[in-house]
């Protein structure tokens, strides 16, 4: 079930939402938790039983940790994290990982190691890592020990943000579990939310998504570099709309519930760096792999050649946190050499360039590692790289590309609009000041125009899937 789709807002959400409300307010967390079970189950109904064991696994773990700690046993604490740690990776490893290490060691080995042939769980990385969160939170003495099993169920499974994020670290909404206070504006401002992610998501991601597909279908040998460009372009559009447009989703279904769930994005396409573009894109997995994983490691405290050892690591899991693919490891690779030249150069070279030029340069790169990350086959990417750098048949620009530009022209603008502070800069901020009457009569002129236009593409098109729940 994806949130783009007729049986999610005519069918479940609003069930879900009037059980909430209707029920007494001791019941929510208990319909929060049941429900988020269903909403996965509708689509995995085997790995629910995953999504459970995670669950009880944590719960039982956090309740170690702090049981252990309050008998200043740290050993043991410990070990119950470790315990925690390991259940989980080694979940995330056999389903997501096995083949790829089994297959990779076959070739190398000459080897006959069985392969997994096993569906990947819907959102497994980030539910794995959200759990994860708990135990460490715990024993860090960052948050209490939930011992309300039903209240902690509801934190895993929530499922606004169950299969594709945000990653919400337990410390963030542990106060909110138990205290939240729900209201009509806090729920207003979940539907303007809402609508808005469902807007970049079926209005301008499904169409870059066509764009994309049709390209990438075409024989690379044959593709003028001007179309591969396009192409690469339109899927540089999709992929930030379409997981913007989720994260926008799942803050705004948040909200109506009462949560307040961390930003996810932030312009990251207005970036002057590749530093400063990964602090604004998927914030909560950077925030995530910055507080379990780099800092642990020591982060910049242990000298410099060490903090570039450490954002070796942090990208290479971070490439194989996306999938257990060459092209997802060379685009953590790629990344990580790039932001290590960066701190390298920064204040000898970069620091000094006009702002227009870093830019063009971070959004050139950007693209680029989207052409490495959008190729799974290596075969397949070597050969549409090619074509990106002229090596191709079709020589620069052809018909088909004039065609598909002029048949796009109108779409890829309004994505380069959207991707910018442009619009709150002028329309929200200029036109509609904050607490004006103005302002509420646009939002809801806003919400039934979105929402009728959704709506109206969701009947019409078969295209419609979101790209970051097969990570």
């Amino acid at each position: 079930m994806v949130f783009s789709s007729l049986l999610f807002l005519f069918r479940f959400l609003p069930v879900v939402l009037a059980a909430y409300y209707i029920l007494p307010e001791k019941c929510r967390n208990l319909v929060l938790f049941i429900s988020s079970l269903v909403f996965y189950a509708w689509g995995e109904p085997v790995y629910v039983v995953l999504v459970l064991f995670s669950t009880v696994t944590d719960y039982l773990a956090g309740m170690a940790v702090s049981y252990y700690k309050g008998k200043g046993m740290q050993k043991r604490a410990f070990a119950a994290v470790l315990f925690s740690a390991v259940v989980n990776l080694s979940l995330l490893g056999f389903f997501k990982y096995a083949s790829f290490f089994a297959g990779n060691i076959n070739r190398l080995a000459g080897t006959d190691i069985p392969l997994v042939n096993v569906a990947l769980p819907i959102g497994i990385s980030f539910y794995t890592f959200q759990t994860m969160s708990y135990t460490i939170d715990v024993y860090r003495n960052d948050a209490e020990v939930q011992k309300d099993f039903i209240a902690f169920g509801a934190y895993v499974a929530l499922f606004p943000q169950l299969v594709a994020g945000p990653i919400v670290q337990y410390k963030t909404v542990a106060g909110q579990l138990k205290g939240r206070r729900e209201s009509v504006d806090l729920f207003c401002n979940g539907i303007f939310r809402f609508v808005a992610g469902l807007g970049k998501k079926v209005l301008i991601a499904n169409q870059m998504g066509m764009l994309w597909e049709e390209i990438a279908a075409m024989d690379a040998r044959r593709l003028a570099t001007a179309t591969a460009w396009l192409g690469v372009l339109a899927f540089t559009f999709e992929i930030y709309f379409d997981f913007s447009g989720y994260s926008d989703m799942a803050v705004g279904l948040g909200a109506m519930f009462g949560f307040t769930f961390p930003e996810n994005f932030d312009y990251p396409y207005e970036s002057k760096s590749i530093t400063e573009f990964w602090r604004r894109w998927h914030i909560s997995l950077g925030t995530w792999f910055r507080e379990y994983v780099y800092i642990p490691l020591g982060g910049n405290r242990k000298g410099t050649g060490r903090q570039f050892i450490n954002i070796a690591i942090v990208w290479l899991f971070t490439g194989l946190w996306h999938g257990a693919y060459w092209n997802f490891v060379l685009w953590g690779v790629y990344y990580g050499i790039l932001l290590v030249l960066e701190k390298l150069l920064w204040k000898q070279l970069f620091a000094k360039l006009p702002s227009i030029i870093r830019h063009t340069y971070t959004m050139l790169a950007v693209i680029f590692g989207w052409s490495l990350f959008a190729w799974q086959d290596m075969a397949d990417s070597k050969a549409f790289m090619g074509a990106m750098f002229f090596q191709t048949e079709a020589g620069f620009a052809s018909q088909q590309t004039m065609y598909l530009a002029y048949s796009y022209f109108y779409i890829i603008l309004i994505a380069a609009v959207f991707s910018s502070q442009i619009p709150k800069k002028i329309v929200t901020a200029r036109l509609f000041p904050e607490g004006t009457i103005r302002r509420g009569l646009a939002g809801m002129v806003f919400v039934a125009a979105v929402s009728a236009a959704c709506i109206a593409m969701i009947v019409n098109s078969s295209y419609n899937p979101f790209l970051y729940f097969r990570f």
